[in-house]
């Protein structure tokens, strides 16, 4: 009769893995999304841990026998894990920002659709900015670098190694607050179009007072939204692509703070 022994070090240290990797695949688009099925998210956690594994020693990670001290060190590597991928979402919420005012601006703010990534009603323009930054994030490859991030974090914090720490606090909130610089710069374009509207709207109703701007003014400022929207598409694009760019080292940055 065979046996199938396993080291209680080695099992703890799988454990440690699989919750990382799972708190990185379940905080990331794409991957993270509720769309996705939980089969296919918990196949990609084991088939990723595994790979990982064979990387680390067991003489470099100290055995917990203690099982507060483990729960709390689990719980650390849960934190870091979402903390990776709240990185990666803050751009996204800053895109689906500026969707909100661009839509607000154009009066179609009240216009929801089921966002496919989160199952949450957005408006209409947010989801096409959302699904537009996802195609951008698939093309420039900028999945593969959260996917190498997650054995990155391993060499940079290792198990049981997370410390949190005002730095690492602070720089969170520093990526909180970009979520509006983000927001503002991506839908600028559609927001000073349309400010410029109103304005013109505004002047011809205290020039021409017999004339109702109410009839024209909203088809035709959804109107000019649009287009700008569609002319905003190459500067979108390419401000997508620099933010994609800097993500791996801002993840590096975290994970150097976060050790």
């Amino acid at each position: 009769m065979t046996t199938l022994s396993i080291p209680l070090a080695q099992l703890q240290l799988f454990l440690i893995v699989v919750a990382r990797v799972a708190a990185i695949i379940a905080s990331i688009p794409v991957f993270g999304g509720r769309n996705i099925p939980v089969l296919l998210k918990a196949g990609l956690v084991l088939a990723i841990s595994m790979l990982i594994f064979p990387q680390l020693s067991l003489e470099q990670n100290p055995f917990l026998k203690d099982a507060i001290s483990f729960s709390v060190g689990l719980a650390g590597e849960v934190m870091l894990g979402v903390a990776i991928g709240l990185m990666v979402q803050m751009i996204f919420a800053g895109v689906q920002l500026a969707g909100q005012l661009a839509g607000y601006q154009m009066g179609l703010a009240i216009a929801n659709v089921i966002d496919p990534d989160s199952s949450d009603q957005i408006p209409l323009i947010s989801q096409f900015y959302q699904v537009f930054a996802i195609l951008i994030f698939v093309t420039v490859n900028a999945h593969y670098w959260c996917l190498g991030a997650m054995m990155e974090s391993f060499r940079l914090v290792p198990p049981f190694g997370f410390h949190l720490d005002n730095s690492l606090i602070e720089q969170l909130v520093r990526l909180g607050g970009d979520v509006f610089t983000i927001g503002v710069k991506v839908g600028a374009p559609v927001i000073v179009v349309l400010l410029l509207t109103s304005v013109s709207f505004g002047l011809i109703a205290r020039t021409v007072p017999q004339m109702n701007v109410f009839i024209f003014a909203i088809p035709l400022k959804i109107a000019v939204g649009l287009l700008f929207v569609f002319f905003s598409l190459p500067y979108f694009s390419a401000y997508l692509q620099q933010l994609f760019a800097a993500l791996g080292e801002n993840i590096l940055k975290l994970l150097s703070l976060g050790g």
